[in-house]
Order: structure tokens, then sequence, then C-alpha cells
């Protein structure tokens, strides 16, 4: 079997174990926080997720940026230099350049490397909706799937990876511009809380609003337990804004239920800068979204 390895990006959220055991390599995208340059490495080796929540909490403002094409040629030109082929598993389309970019790339490293394969697909998702979907196709290549089986299989998953996720704070969405000034003061006045999702076309789209926060981390789960494929035996991801207990009432909720494969991580500084602190995000493999 032709050996080929599989790349996404830090925008999934995956925490290190879980990027080890899907066998995945992750670039670090860039943000900008109050003028200072990082990299989003999943290991938070530049600043963790708490510090840079705090920071937000304290009026800080971040800016992100895209892979550039300099970027991937750096990271694929060795891979395909040994003989290996590429599958590039890209954050959503409908939230960023990254796809378009990395298909860019991908013509022009073929054509550098005759012979080499690099396929791109996009994710249509975004923190660890992008991540379950990374780790379900890297571990498809790790029980010895061949580049094209696997390439069909992300293909047909990535339309059945749902993401739902509720914010604490709304003007981090107004920033956005995914909300009025005026929706985001009235609102916040009435503890008013959207509930979104990722959408077929992988856009941000507001669904519902609740009243309280309880209310809506009980609308993930609901949203969850009626459109899972397998309920208690599929695997879930949870990620959150730098608040972890109501990370763990909504774990609860879905133990209670039976889940038995639930994973957990921090919502990354990019995704982070437009969801805000105090975001929780639930993603399985489900549909309709």
């Amino acid at each position: 079997m032709q050996p080929y390895v599989i790349f996404t990006e830090s925008t999934g959220d995956l925490t290190p174990a879980l990027i080890e055991e899907a066998g995945l390599q992750v670039l670090p995208m860039s943000f900008s926080l109050d003028g200072q340059a990082y990299r989003n490495w999943p290991d938070g080796r530049e600043i963790s997720a708490h510090a840079y929540y705090d920071k937000l909490r304290a009026g800080s403002m971040c800016t992100t940026s895209q892979v550039s094409l300099a970027d991937y040629e750096e990271a694929f030109t060795p891979v395909l230099e040994a003989g290996q082929d590429i599958l590039y598993l890209a954050f959503s389309s409908g939230l960023s350049g990254t796809y378009q970019a990395s298909c860019v790339a991908a013509g022009m490293l073929e054509e550098k490397f005759p012979g080499r394969r690099v396929a791109c697909v996009d994710s249509r998702q975004a923190s660890m909706g992008e991540g379950l979907f990374a780790y379900l196709v890297g571990r498809k290549r790790l029980a010895g799937a061949p580049f094209e089986e696997v390439l069909a299989y992300a293909q047909a998953l990535a339309p059945t990876v749902c993401a739902w996720f509720t914010v604490d704070d709304l003007m981090f969405l107004k920033r956005g511009g995914r909300l009025s000034g005026a929706a985001a003061v009235a609102g916040t006045l009435l503890g008013i809380k959207p509930v979104l999702h990722v959408a077929d076309e992988g856009h941000l789209v507001a669904v519902e609003k609740v009243r309280g926060r309880r209310a809506s981390l009980d609308a993930l789960v609901r949203h969850f337990e009626a459109t899972a494929q397998d309920v208690q035996g599929g695997t879930v991801f949870i990620s959150h804004g730098d608040c972890p207990d109501d990370c763990r009432y909504v774990m609860d909720k879905l133990r209670a239920l039976g889940v038995r494969e639930l994973r957990q991580g921090d919502i990354g500084p990019v995704i982070g800068a437009h969801s805000g602190p105090g975001t929780v995000a639930l993603f399985w493999v489900g549909g309709p979204r």
C-alpha cells in the first residue's frame, strides 16, 4: 500500500493525545493578541487556553489569519520528497479561505512532484467538529485502509458531523458580525442565550434563543439526542472556552444517556476569538445537521 500522511489544522482543537491516537499531522494557525503574534499549537506552548481567555475577559483584542501557501509548502514538501501522498482535512470553507488556499497549494505541489497525490477535503466544520472529523478519518487510516478508500470515507463523513454550541458573552458574536449590536445588548439584559450550529454549507447559523445558561446547555444535549446516529456507541467530542464547570454539566448529562466514548478539549484561540469565553460546543456523527 502506498504510504500517505493526513494533515489538518489546529482549528480542530484536538488535544495532543487525540492527535497521537489518530496519527495526524497538525498545522498551527496564527493569531495576534494585542498586537503580539502567536501560533495556535495544540499543546498551548505559546499561551495556555486559560491565560488566553483571561486576556479576552480583560478586554484584549484578537485577530486571526489562515494558513498561507508558504506554510503548506513548508509542511508538505518533506512528505512528498519522502515518496508519500497527502490527505489534507481543512477548516470549513464557510468560515475561512483555508480550504481554497489548500487546493491551490495542492495543485502547485502536484506539479512540482509528479506522481504524488495531494487531496484536500472540506470538513465544513470548526473546533472539535473539525477535530472529530479528522480523528475518525485518521483512525480509518490507522486501521489499514488505503488512500482512495480513506478519501472516499472523508468525503462521505463530512456532511454527517454535527456541531451545536452556545455562547455566554453575546458581544463576541457581535464583534464577528453574527449578531447586531442592538440584539447583543438586548439579549444580554434579558439573559437570552443563542443556540447555534454549523449548517450543511459550513456556516454558523443561530437556530434558537433560550433564556438562561442552564437552558442553553440542556439544548445541546437535546439536539444530540434527537440527531445522533448512535447515542450510546458513537464518538462524541465536547469543547469549551474556559468554562469547565459548564462543560462538566453537559458531560454528566451525556453520560446519563449512556454515552460511552466522550472526549473533551479546549476551544483554541483561533476559534475562541470569535466565540469568546464561556462557549460550550458539542460534536457527534448524526444527521441531518
